[in-house]
């Protein structure tokens, strides 16, 4: 584990990942619960506090400065509360916010989470609530987004799209990633929810097992996924697949499981993915092979889901999770 490790120490604080993609604020409210009400057969939740928390592509930057990274992100915020204090949570988290758009006609998406209980009893999630503004983005506001991500990418180690379709990650947006990643010599990872075939040509892609079953149909084979790594023009293709591990499949390689790290029955997988593309991101920028950037987001991955709520991971947790399993990460199981 040392030579992992010792990357982890030397090299992740070296490395600038620019994000683009879509700002969350995940908001987690808690209540609780005091009577049943008399006007309608529902519980009265009294209002205890409210988490705001870093989601989306904001997550995935947060993972990455959590870990030692120097992150820049890319996206939306909308000029309103939600947006003042996902941005005073992101800088206080050292994540560099100059590049990202802030306007008056964007409403920040936020996803509310209301988590409810009896007193001194653990809370429940019960409800989550989205807002998001639906309406076209004006195209000025695309054009300052572009120019932004073209010059944030000046000097940067690797280049991150993370796609959740609230508008910032378009495909032609990402084609400006798609050039300047080829341009600068960088690795591009990208992660979408619900549309990983509009963005071809990255050098790999961090889809879950449900993303990729959206594509390829239920269970699919090691074959039909090599085949989807193939027809995209990915270098590898990183299936994580839950409780059960992750797969990867790398070009001129035969295809590798790495089994879950940890408890197989997870507290919370709210943000998950965005600690696994964080930190596949940071080990690749930092010369990493994919195997061994894909073992590293797997123990990240395994730390994040023991924790409630929209998380991050630290490099001493990272290091201490890679420091007690010395088994041998290069002896991996054909998925």
């Amino acid at each position: 584990m040392s030579r992992l490790t010792d990357t982890i120490r030397q090299q992740f604080g070296k490395r600038r990942i620019v994000i683009l993609g879509d700002i969350v604020a995940d908001q987690f409210l808690h209540g609780t619960i005091s009577r049943v009400s008399r006007e309608a057969p529902v519980f009265i939740l009294n209002h205890d506090t409210t988490d705001t928390r870093p989601g989306g592509a904001a997550n995935a930057a947060v993972n990455i400065a959590s870990l030692g990274g120097r992150p820049t992100l890319v996206g939306f915020f909308g000029d309103d509360s939600n947006g003042s204090l996902l941005r005073d949570r992101l800088t206080s988290s050292k994540v560099d916010c100059n590049f990202a758009v802030t306007d008056s006609r964007l409403q920040t998406t936020t996803k509310v989470r209301v988590l409810a209980g009896q007193e001194h009893a653990p809370r429940q999630q019960v409800i989550r609530i989205d807002y998001a503004k639906h309406e076209p983005i004006d195209a000025q506001l695309y054009d300052q987004l572009k120019q932004n991500l073209y010059r944030a990418c000046d000097g940067a180690d690797a280049i991150v799209v993370s796609d959740y379709n609230y508008g910032a990650a378009e495909p032609d947006v990402a084609e400006i990633a798609r050039a300047r990643s080829k341009e600068l010599g960088i690795p591009l990872i990208v992660d979408s929810r619900f549309r990983l075939q509009d963005f071809q040509g990255a050098a790999a892609a961090t889809p879950n097992q449900e993303e990729a079953e959206q594509i390829l149909g239920k269970d699919p084979s090691a074959e039909d996924c090599s085949a989807l790594r193939d027809r995209l023009g990915y270098k590898a293709l990183l299936i994580t697949c839950g409780g059960k591990g992750m797969n990867l499949f790398v070009e001129g390689e035969s295809p590798r499981h790495l089994e879950a790290i940890g408890s197989k029955e997870p507290i919370d997988v709210t943000g998950a993915g965005d600690t696994v593309i964080g930190t596949f991101a940071l080990g690749l920028a930092s010369g990493l092979s994919y195997f061994d950037a894909a073992s590293i987001a797997n123990h990240a991955g395994g730390i994040v889901v023991m924790k409630r709520g929209t998380a991050s991971v630290t490099a001493d947790e990272l290091i201490a999770s890679l420091d007690s399993h010395p088994e041998d990460l290069t002896l991996a199981t054909k998925p």
